[in-house]
């Protein structure tokens, strides 16, 4: 059976989500955080990083969240999976998008907007909203007169960057990106965001 590392208050949420909406039997080791760091030596064993998620199918022992869910794609996705080499090339270039334009800065405004220490810095807050403008104006372009990322159904490439994007369900200027908000309505509303979401949030 797969083991998944990981709570899902973690990257490991994204691949919960993967996960559920592939319908595969797993195991979740839930390994979380002290001091902001991976302590348990059972995730130092196999991932040499050691931080989370990690996934063992079988020996097959991977790190890298949305590289989990592209492997999970490749060997289970079904629809899900690519059906053409520009279908594959699309999956992996908005996961990578995701991870290198968008993940830093919506980062950098979750932490202004929810961690930060109080009294939180409203300007802070706001300049790392504005940080956010580039990238979801790129993806505002891609979405246009689309209903997905990578096809004409919702695939792995949905998943992965709507997971990167989870903090911004929580960000009111997302309206003004109606297409994105659009296309994250439609992939929050899956079952199995349903579920992952319950697992990260009770």
């Amino acid at each position: 059976m797969l083991k998944l590392y990981g709570i899902a208050q973690s990257r490991a949420f994204r691949n919960l989500w993967m996960l559920e909406e592939l319908g595969l039997p797993y195991e979740q080791v839930k390994i979380g955080f002290e001091n902001m760091k991976v302590v348990d030596p059972r995730l130092h064993a196999i991932n040499p990083n050691r931080k989370l998620p990690t996934l063992d199918d079988g020996g097959t022992v991977l790190f890298e969240s949305l590289a989990i869910n592209l492997y999970l794609a490749e060997k289970n996705g079904g629809p899900l999976k690519w059906a053409d080499a520009a279908e594959a090339g699309r999956c992996y270039q908005w996961s990578l998008w995701a991870a290198n334009e968008m993940e830093p800065k919506s980062q950098a405004w979750g932490f202004a907007k929810f961690m930060a220490p109080e009294p939180r810095d409203a300007k802070a807050i706001d300049a790392a909203a504005a940080g956010m403008d580039a990238p979801l104006a790129v993806l505002e372009s891609a979405l246009k007169g689309r209903q997905w990322l990578a096809a004409d159904r919702f695939t792995v490439a949905d998943c992965n960057v709507a997971g990167v994007l989870y903090r911004l369900l929580w960000f009111d200027g997302l309206g003004r990106y109606s297409n994105v908000k659009a296309w994250m309505d439609r992939c929050w509303a899956r079952p199995a965001a349903h579920k992952a979401r319950k697992m990260r949030e009770g």
